[in-house]
């Protein structure tokens, strides 16, 4: 049991979700049924969400935006 990111691993609801990642339901969805976002996790009934392991990963990945603020 070396990997410590199972211990710290949890599920993210929505509304942490689009804090996290700044992107709606409805396009985090699209985003999803192309594969360019995590799939999210049944949990019972209606409820949903997603790990945050994967979130962190699919954060990691995306590209960075460089502003050049001089003036």
């Amino acid at each position: 049991m070396n990997n410590q990111q199972s211990f710290t691993d949890r599920i993210v609801r929505e509304a942490e979700c689009r804090k996290m990642t700044g992107t709606c339901r409805t396009k985090r969805h699209l985003m999803e049924k192309e594969g360019k976002f995590p799939a999210r996790r049944k949990l019972g009934g209606r409820a949903v969400g997603w790990m945050l392991s994967e979130i962190q990963e699919w954060l990691q990945s995306q590209p960075k935006v460089i502003t050049n603020k001089t003036v």
